[in-house]
């Protein structure tokens, strides 16, 4: 899930991305995805694109991965708004942005 910002360490091997990135570049998000809807704010989307720009290998997608399921568990957020978000974004993703979404993968 796209769920977001908190600081949680996710697990890194040298040269993954790290956590405080992740949140970093979501953080924008954060409002967004606690409310109703609509269209996110540009600066969220921005975040997400350099998030997808960043994590680029295999150990940083999943360490991205593990970082925003950890901080999802820890605040209220609309599930069903985090998983839109990247095709809300105009972003193309080859996973889906869910809870139950295995990060090992």
């Amino acid at each position: 899930m796209m769920a977001l910002i908190l600081l949680l360490i996710a697990p890194s091997s040298e040269g993954a991305i790290t956590c405080g990135t992740v949140i970093s570049s979501i953080k924008p998000c954060l409002s967004y995805l606690q409310g109703s809807g609509g269209k996110p704010p540009q600066p969220c989307c921005d975040g997400c694109q350099s998030l997808v720009s960043a994590a680029t290998t295999v150990p940083d997608k999943q360490a991205a991965c593990t970082c925003l399921k950890n901080a999802s568990q820890k605040i209220n957020i609309n599930s069903q708004l985090a998983g839109s978000l990247p095709k809300s974004c105009g972003i193309s993703l080859s996973f889906p942005i869910s809870s139950t979404v295995d990060c090992t993968k």
